[in-house]
């Protein structure tokens, strides 16, 4: 029973980074022909809403007090609203080869904020990994300001897309608790409720503007990936895999989501590949490697 669990874990894993993975090329495809950025993260929300209060019909109740339910508000504007938005916009406008790359970031930032929050230590493989990591976020930066192709990159969106790993490394940091009282479905469905409440009012009149007719067939596939696989089931894969599985094992299932990204961006024509940008994968996945695998404070404190 163990080892099917564990087995479930790992399928889920990497089934989440391969739908991420091609997320990336498919909603930058779609927001250059018909969509752009504000619209997609609205379907993304709004699209993740809807699913997710479908599918908690038919998930064990649990009940919710009002005070959680204001934290899962909480949650969701670092977990949802400005993580979706800085992604997604910023995947509108720079290549989906770096916007992938950018997301292997998050344990970096989430290693700075543990610091910070929850005293953990800063070993030397901690900052070693911290230099490594901003070094190679550093020279996909650059070399996206120098580019004269928005194939190789556009500084703007790699800083959106930098921030968007910032939101969500603050929303694991600060909610911690509340994500591992409650079930997959109940969290999701109340964070995505709460940033469909605070987005959508601020982007419903530029989704009305849409031209809907002329919009390709193609584009509304594209989108709907983005909604089912890339946010609903994406979401649901990773959180059966965070249950079971360590967080430095889960990490590792990181490098997945940008190979597959710039693989099928190279084929479909949306990325070009430089070797600033493979300078960038080695040093950030090289610091995200050694991040993980330094020692946390819980330990520490066991080797005492």
């Amino acid at each position: 029973m163990t080892n099917n669990k564990a087995l479930t874990a790992h399928l889920s894993m990497f089934g989440a980074e391969v739908f991420w993975g091609l997320m990336a090329p498919l909603a930058k495809d779609a927001m250059t022909h018909g969509l752009d950025g504000i619209d997609m993260v609205s379907f993304r929300v709004l699209g993740g809403c809807i699913l997710f209060w479908i599918a908690s019909i038919f998930a064990p109740k649990e009940n919710v007090p009002w005070k959680d339910k204001l934290m899962f508000a909480g949650a969701a504007i670092f977990g949802l609203v400005c993580n979706q938005c800085c992604y997604t916009i910023g995947l509108s406008i720079t290549s989906p080869m770096n916007a992938s790359i950018m997301t292997t970031s998050m344990p970096i930032f989430a290693m700075i904020l543990s610091f910070f929050i929850l005293k953990e230590p800063i070993t030397w493989k901690k900052t070693v990994g911290v230099i490594l990591g901003c070094s190679g976020a550093l020279i996909l930066i650059t070399s996206s300001a120098t580019a004269v192709n928005t194939k190789v990159g556009d500084t703007r969106g790699d800083l959106l897309c930098l921030a968007a790993q910032l939101s969500f490394a603050l929303y694991l940091a600060l909610f911690s608790p509340i994500i591992k009282r409650y079930s997959v479905f109940t969290i999701n469905k109340w964070m995505f409720l709460w940033a469909s409440f605070l987005l959508l009012p601020f982007t419903a009149n530029h989704v009305s503007q849409i031209e809907w007719s002329t919009t390709p067939l193609q584009t509304w596939l594209e989108a709907g990936y983005v909604v089912f696989f890339g946010t609903f089931i994406g979401y649901i894969l990773t959180m059966i895999g965070q249950r079971v599985l360590r967080p430095t094992v889960v990490s590792i299932y990181n490098y997945i989501q940008p190979i597959v990204s710039v693989a099928v961006s190279i084929c479909m024509g949306l990325g070009l590949f430089t070797i600033f940008q493979g300078l960038a994968i080695i040093l950030v996945f090289s610091g995200v490697w050694l991040v993980i695998k330094s020692k946390s404070k819980k330990d520490i404190e066991k080797a005492e």
